[in-house]
């Protein structure tokens, strides 16, 4: 049996639409920032994840300046959330401010009376401050923090969404049994998302992520144990070494840590329903770069003896059509999974928060002010979501070489418009959203199962 929408009656008798009420399925970094944007919107919202507590994998985390600012617009506190972890610009440079990308041949001795030397391919300036980085762990901390304990289920895996056309709640089952109701729903449940194979349906490709063909070794390693290995200049500042197959980066994520990852390309198949952890060997990753240049063997040997290989997987082949899906949208990487090599994926996800958390914020005004539905203004809101893009497609034809491409992918990345993005977003739902209101109710449900 469905929950019937709640009403309240004023003082004059007139009938008032019950507040908002959300859910949101998966407790990562980008369900947690959209909790804390609707505690900050006073919207009433539940999280449900499918783990028993709260948890990120890997090390280090960056975010650019405009997705900081993403953050300062969705609710302040998430910015003092990740300065308070320890977040540091990704060059410890105290003459200058600015955060540099450098991409350095890792595998070719240019100077055999310097081994140390390594050349210089290219260098890219992401601005004052323009890049942090932070632990993973200590900012998720930090984030929980932000979100009232009440609104919190762990141990919840969600199995079936049901969707009235009409006002009635949207109905979610759950492996234990139990259900839940919400008006809309955001679907925050990561890379292999659950929510997204119910909406696509299990014969859809785009319901699956893809094997990239690449995988990770990552880690933490004290920084004075680098120093030595590369130098106070490589040590303080971003770099990534290149060279056949595999490349290197490392970068400071605190002022007492560096964070290193190795990528590899492997041939091989990797199944979506395999896990994406393997315990392996330190030994496994220095073959990999037994013919590379000393500075690169040396860091790789201050990896612990046992490591995570990560298995890397994406949505390039098959992008989901869409994000929205009536009054559920998909959010982060549920929604365009990415390999981590641009280091924004997180970064995107903030990025739909502060589009979703826009066009709440409009819409509770309309609701209240009973100028549309509940559920014709979330359909519409969220049709708006899923339009949002400025992407230029003229980008590609002009790229000459790897690192022209490169250049122009992250400008795109670090100089995205927060700001103009909630304004476009804004005129779009006043121009739409009460222009094709409409409050006629068939009664019909739509039915996602896992």
């Amino acid at each position: 049996m469905q929950q019937k929408l709640h009403e309240s009656s004023d003082c004059d008798g007139e009938q008032q639409p019950g507040p908002l009420e959300v859910a949101i399925i998966g407790g990562g970094i980008v369900g947690l920032v959209l909790a804390a944007g609707l505690t900050r919107q006073n919207i009433k919202f539940k999280l449900y994840e499918q783990a028993r507590n709260f948890r990120e994998l890997g090390a280090g985390i960056g975010f650019t300046a405009n997705t900081v600012q993403c953050m300062e617009l969705i609710n302040p506190d998430i910015v003092t959330a990740l300065r308070a972890a320890g977040a540091v610009n990704i060059s410890l440079d105290e003459e200058d401010p600015n955060a540099y990308f450098r991409w350095i041949d890792g595998y070719t001795e240019h100077k055999k009376d310097d081994p140390s030397y390594q050349k210089l391919l290219c260098k890219l300036d992401a601005g004052p401050k323009g890049w942090e980085i932070v632990r993973r762990d200590h900012f998720l901390e930090n984030l929980v923090k932000l979100v009232p304990e009440d609104a919190v289920h762990l141990r919840k895996r969600v199995d079936d969404i049901e969707q009235p056309e009409d006002d009635e709640k949207l109905v979610m089952t759950f492996s234990d049994g139990s259900t839940a109701y919400a008006d809309a729903v955001f679907a925050c449940d990561g890379i292999k998302s659950r929510a997204r194979k119910m909406l696509l349906g299990p014969d859809n490709p785009a319901s699956y992520p893809q094997y990239s063909h690449k995988v990770a070794y990552r880690t933490l390693i004290p920084m004075k144990d680098v120093l030595p290995v590369l130098g106070e200049y490589k040590t303080m500042r971003h770099h990534m070494h290149v060279g056949p197959n595999a490349h290197l980066i490392h970068y400071p994520v605190n002022k007492h840590m560096v964070g290193a990852t190795v990528v590899v390309t492997d041939p091989n198949d990797w199944s979506v329903d395999q896990p994406n952890l393997l315990r392996v060997t330190r030994k496994e990753v220095e073959q990999f770069f037994a013919n590379w240049c000393k500075p690169v063997r040396d860091l790789v040997n201050l990896f612990p003896q046992e490591l995570e290989q990560w298995a890397l997987f994406d949505m390039y082949e098959y992008p989901v059509p869409q994000y929205n899906f009536g009054r559920i949208c998909l959010a982060g990487d549920a929604a365009h999974a990415s390999s981590p090599h641009h280091g924004a994926g997180a970064s995107m996800g903030v990025e739909d928060i502060l589009c979703l958390i826009t066009l709440l914020r409009d819409i509770v005004d309309k609701i209240k002010r009973q100028e549309v539905s509940k559920s014709h203004a979330l359909k519409e809101a969220f049709a708006i979501y899923n339009d949002s893009e400025w992407a230029d497609p003229t980008k590609r034809e002009k790229a000459e070489s790897c690192f022209e491409e490169l250049k122009d992918r992250s400008f795109k990345i670090w100089h995205f418009d927060p700001k103009a993005m909630v304004e476009e977003t804004l005129q779009q739902a006043t121009e739409k959203i009460v222009a094709t209101s409409s409050l006629s109710k068939n009664g019909t449900s739509l039915v996602y199962r896992s």
